[in-house]
């Protein structure tokens, strides 16, 4: 499940990726379609052959996107908090993704908007907080210090004052907010 949504974690990104292109939307939100479809059917039952063929279509279109676009904040916070606390890779891109969606949702309404309505991810098991993933709480600052430092592109700036309400709410497992 984790590792589904960090594929779509990547054609989310791509959406409002500053290098974009017609072709890679059309192919992110195909891919976000149809791993967010399948996603449900592998977890219920991991043997359906159907259900893991329909969620490698949408993987590699979202891995696609990946390598064709910039990625931003969603996959610099994950990146620092994998690189500086050791947590696990896919899990932390399923909690942040909602959040991270949240942070630039002004920025880039229209693909926030879409997306979000998508991903919900708790209800098929997934961790919900970065706390569940063993990060302490005292590590946030750390965070919000070294993410801004060597940015990404981002629709929306990436400040210390933005960070810590994300963070926080990342952490803690509550409802991601703009």
């Amino acid at each position: 499940m984790t590792s589904g949504t960090n594929a779509i974690a990547h054609a989310v990104e791509a959406l409002y990726a500053p290098d974009a292109s017609p072709i890679i939307d059309l192919m992110a939100e195909e891919g976000v379609r149809a791993l967010a479809a399948a996603l449900p059917d592998v977890v219920a039952d991991g043997a359906n052959l159907d259900a893991r063929s329909r969620a490698q279509y949408g993987a590699w279109l979202c891995g696609a996107c990946l390598g064709a676009t910039t990625m931003s904040l969603h996959h610099k916070l994950c990146h620092d908090l994998g690189g500086t606390l050791g947590l696990p890779h896919a899990p932390t891109h399923t909690v942040v993704l909602p959040h991270a969606l949240a942070y630039n949702q002004s920025a880039a309404p229209k693909a926030v908007a879409a997306l979000c309505r998508a991903l919900n991810a708790g209800r098929l098991g997934a961790p919900r907080s970065l706390r569940e993933l063993g990060m302490a709480e005292d590590d946030i600052d750390r965070i919000v210090e070294v993410t801004p430092a060597d940015p990404y592109a981002n629709p929306r700036e990436v400040t210390a004052e933005g960070l810590l309400p994300l963070l926080h709410a990342a952490w803690s497992g509550r409802p991601p907010t703009p």
